[in-house]
């Protein structure tokens, strides 16, 4: 039994799924654990990191019973692998609507860390909630970075530094960790998200919530439900005032298979003050400000709007020592005595198959695919 820690082929990707030290405990199972060469280079980890903790290091790993990554792995990759092959990795399916079509044709087994269900069991295996808290983190340092004020309040003796005021959009684990950061920083905090549960868990980080006196709009699995656009503009016209009032505009709202809901117009950016910093942390899912572009920063009349891309990826040793736990947890769940069993009665894997013996066994990903007719 062969498991195979890719390397990131995507550009900019600089996390890997497997860290040297969590190897042994894999090993420990009775599998063989190889490494393609270079894989955790973006970090600084050499090969050799991985061959002292008892992994076999090899330029061609294809030749494996399940292979790891943290980006869906690419079409060459896929017509590579035999069939029957495991792979486990993020795959955002309307997306990757081609890669998934060849992993039916060479009838590969494939795992998406994007649909492992919200439960309890599920959560040593939620890579979503651990790449979005580092994403959360990530956020308020940019902020704090490019705002060209203080954070925290300051008493001196040259005068008294009021604290920024920083508006957190979207308080899921993103949200969250965004709103924490920026309050250990001093900052003081404001948030809204359209979940009733919100509300309690943004006040007991320190922060105001915003009661806009609007229905909440609960999802499944704990997610925000898509709102009507009547709703968006209300929701909007609302929002309008605390935005312009904002030093700094974190925007972390996602809905799961959807793009990202448009949160903030461009004319609630425009009566901002000069010198305020917005950071889409969402603008490579579509963006929840109008005009965020995906890694790139742009300023619109003195307002500096910074649009996320790959952001996990940007603090990738955290990043991957989580999505390394994560991947641990979920082989342990395939592996039985050291052999695959796929046991697809368990509520984890049937939920996260996204590919097995030929079929599309997500449903709504099946029904953007025909079948072979």
């Amino acid at each position: 039994m062969r498991i195979a820690v890719l390397r990131e082929r995507r550009p900019g990707e600089r996390r890997v799924a497997m860290l040297p030290e969590f190897v042994p405990r894999l090993l420990s199972t009775g599998v063989e654990v190889v490494v393609e060469t270079d894989a955790g280079a973006e970090m600084g980890i050499p090969d050799e990191a991985y061959r002292d903790a008892g992994a076999r290091v090899l330029d061609d790993v294809f030749d494996a019973d399940v292979v790891v990554s943290v980006q869906p792995i690419n079409l060459a990759t896929a017509r590579a692998l035999a069939e029957g092959t495991v792979t486990i990795s993020f795959l955002p399916t309307r997306q990757e609507l081609p890669l998934v079509r060849r992993m039916r044709e060479r009838k590969l087994t494939s795992f998406s860390m994007d649909l492992v269900p919200r439960t309890s069991r599920a959560q040593p295996m939620d890579a979503v909630t651990s790449q979005s808290m580092v994403a959360g983190y990530r956020a308020a340092i940019v902020a704090a970075e490019r705002l060209p004020r203080f954070f925290p309040l300051l008493m001196t003796a040259a005068g008294t530094v009021e604290p920024a005021t920083v508006l957190v959009l979207g308080a899921g684990v993103a949200g969250l960790q965004a709103i924490a950061t920026a309050r250990r920083l001093g900052a003081n905090v404001q948030a809204y998200d359209v979940r009733r549960a919100a509300a309690e868990e943004v006040a007991s980080l320190g922060a105001r919530f915003l009661d806009l006196g609007l229905p909440p709009l609960e999802g499944e699995g704990g997610y925000a439900r898509e709102m009507t656009e009547e709703r968006s503009l209300r929701q909007r016209e609302l929002l309008a005032p605390y935005v312009a009032d904002a030093d700094v505009l974190i925007t972390t709202a996602a809905v799961p298979g959807r793009p990202a809901p448009l949160l903030v117009t461009s004319e609630m950016v425009e009566a901002m003050r000069p010198g305020s910093v917005v950071v889409d942390l969402v603008a490579d899912q579509g963006g929840n400000v109008a005009g965020s572009v995906p890694g790139q920063e742009l300023s619109v009349n003195g307002v500096l709007i910074w649009g996320g891309q790959n952001v996990p990826s940007q603090l990738p040793m955290q990043a991957s020592r989580l999505y390394s736990q994560n991947i641990l947890n979920m082989l342990m769940l395939l592996l039985r005595d050291g052999e695959l069993r796929l046991d697809f009665d368990d509520e984890i894997l049937a939920s996260a198959c996204v590919t097995h013996a030929g079929e599309v066994r997500h449903r709504p990903t099946a029904e953007l695919i025909p079948e072979v007719g």
